[in-house]
């Protein structure tokens, strides 16, 4: 991440849009099961509120020293950090009820890692087990953020077909003004539909 991007993250701006804003519309009606992952925690602000709903919490972060400092911060909590590429989980299959992931799947460089990383969640979680979550949408504010960082946008048109590929069923995808929320289940289970549904959220998240 850049400077700008760095900064933002741990913003105390960005913590109350987590906490009012994107956590409630990304969960809503959601339930979450008794062990979770968190895929992409970064400075660990959705993983301080997720930890306090869930039994147990597995956070997968790529960058070293964001994960042990995350590791240091919620020692003796019910959280376990991994420091791990999400391409490649070091995880065993099908063991969590639920997997989550904000406004991170941009930062994947490639759309063949991207859907890599799609087809571990669904390996690691359990049939009929949840896939929620956020990501920002595409436009000038999104990429002048992103100047001199990896930004790899999802067309979310497109989006449920490639959780679908991936192993997921029951495909919802909710555009908003600047983001959009997902969520779907592990197959095998009664296949559900495959939709879209643009700019039916009251709230404006903020994607990083």
């Amino acid at each position: 991440m850049n400077l700008l991007h760095h900064w933002i993250c741990r913003s105390a701006y960005w913590k109350r849009t987590i906490e009012t804003e994107l956590l409630p519309w990304a969960l809503d009606g959601l339930t979450l099961g008794d062990e979770v992952l968190e895929i992409g925690p970064g400075y660990g602000l959705a993983t301080n509120l997720l930890r306090s709903r869930v039994t147990r919490l597995t956070c997968v972060e790529v960058d070293g020293d964001l994960a042990r400092s995350l590791s240091h911060r919620t020692a003796r909590k019910n959280v376990r950090v991994v420091h791990a590429d999400a391409a490649h989980l070091p995880l065993p299959d099908a063991i969590f009820s639920a997997a989550l992931c904000f406004t991170m799947l941009h930062h994947v460089p490639s759309l063949p890692l991207q859907d890599r990383v799609l087809s571990e969640v669904a390996r690691v979680l359990r049939p009929g087990g949840l896939f929620a979550g956020t990501d920002s949408s595409d436009g000038t504010l999104l990429r002048l953020f992103h100047i001199g960082d990896t930004l790899n946008a999802i067309d979310p048109r497109m989006f449920p077909q490639r959780l679908q590929a991936a192993g997921f069923t029951g495909v919802l995808v909710d555009r908003g003004p600047r983001a959009f929320r997902f969520r779907a289940r592990r197959g095998p289970e009664p296949r559900g539909p495959v939709s879209a549904y643009e700019n039916s959220s009251p709230t404006r998240p903020l994607g990083s």
